[in-house]
């Protein structure tokens, strides 16, 4: 057994997210959003370069040997799936090891928004899952598919960086695909996926031009395309998605958000009140008619009024989602204003803001 499962053997123990290696302090656990040090002695490079060289095969000891970042998915000796990272920075060796939940939890375990299995009832288009590193992107995507492989006979592409969550077939076919290992690129993979007879597919991160480019086809071309963006509200998706396209193509892409995005969620993970687990909050997107003007047109400013006014639909502001939050005592008030855009609504709620002007007071 690799020396290093007893550190990861603990953090489980403790219900721990994230194990983090780095020289010259000692190992540390995420323990739901704050890290807290392990009572260890300070780790050396040649020590902890020994720990990560215990659990790397030799393609990626010599892939590292060149000078890059490894991500790979890791089963220690007690049986626990880890997604992990390893990489060199100034003071030497560092690693990040995330906890890979064995069972999938649904959306109701999840907390996420009724509208979202909803959405996986449509048969074409692209949903987005976004949001920063760390707030459960692919374990929201990961509901997503188990609900669609226990509800549908279709044929599910699944291309990850990372595989994280292992799905077994159910009603679906599920094929899944990992960077580096069954394919070069998230781009290339979408190419041969349109090949394989889809009728859903996974990227794991539309990270470049080509991704979103041959995302974007399969998603106009019948296919229904699930994919994550590092972006934290729906706008900066919209805007994010434009801007990375070249400029001759901007008016193509914008088309195609108008009428092939179903929806964008992007969410956060907020303390519970107890301070002893996170649920996922979400503001959502569900592209109509209106949403789709603005983004022909540039305005896509004007959506956040939008999803205000669109709860009939679905659609949520963050600071919406946050409020009522709070309200049904599902997280901590304190935790949940950190994220809210306009944090006056949240005064009544929180100590911080206890002192704060009131909004007629602020000239």
């Amino acid at each position: 057994m690799a020396r290093i499962d007893a550190f990861l053997k603990l953090g489980l123990a403790q219900g721990c997210s994230d194990l983090h290696l780095a020289v010259g302090i000692p190992p540390m656990l995420r323990m739901h959003g704050d890290l807290m040090p392990i009572k260890f002695r300070d780790l050396g490079d040649a020590e902890l370069e020994s720990y990560i060289g215990e659990v790397l095969t030799k393609s990626q000891q010599d892939h590292f040997r060149r000078g890059n970042d490894l991500d790979f998915s890791y089963v220690s000796g007690e049986g626990g799936r880890f997604r992990v990272n390893v990489f060199r920075k100034e003071t030497g060796i560092g690693a990040a090891f995330r906890a890979i939940p064995q069972q999938i939890p649904s959306i109701d375990q999840l907390g996420l928004p009724p509208i979202v299995r909803k959405l996986c009832d449509y048969h074409q288009g692209m949903i987005l899952v976004t949001g920063s590193t760390g707030t459960g992107k692919s374990t929201t995507l990961a509901s997503m598919i188990d609900y669609l492989n226990s509800t549908r006979a279709v044929n599910i592409i699944s291309l990850e960086d990372p595989i994280e969550f292992v799905h077994r077939s159910k009603q679906a076919q599920i094929i899944q695909r990992e960077l580096g290992t069954h394919l070069p690129s998230f781009a290339e993979g979408l190419r041969a996926a349109m090949r394989e007879d889809p009728d859903v597919i996974l990227v794991g991160e539309l990270r470049d031009a080509e991704t979103i480019s041959m995302a974007m086809t399969a998603a106009e071309t019948g296919h229904l395309v699930l994919g994550t963006l590092h972006t934290t509200s729906a706008t900066k998706t919209i805007d994010r998605v434009v801007d990375a396209l070249p400029i001759e193509e901007r008016e193509q892409t914008k088309s195609f958000l108008a009428q092939s995005l179903i929806a964008v969620v992007t969410q956060v993970l907020v303390k519970s009140p107890d301070q002893r687990g996170r649920r996922a909050v979400c503001e959502v997107m569900v592209v109509n008619k209106a949403i789709g003007k603005l983004i022909m047109t540039d305005q896509t400013h004007m959506i956040p009024s939008q999803l205000q006014m669109g709860k009939d639909l679905g659609m949520q502001l963050l600071d919406q989602a946050l409020l009522a939050a709070i309200q049904a005592k599902e997280v901590d008030p304190e935790h949940a204003v950190s994220y809210a855009s306009d944090k006056r609504q949240f005064q009544r709620y929180t100590s911080d803001l206890a002192g704060a002007p009131k909004p007629d007071e602020t000239g």
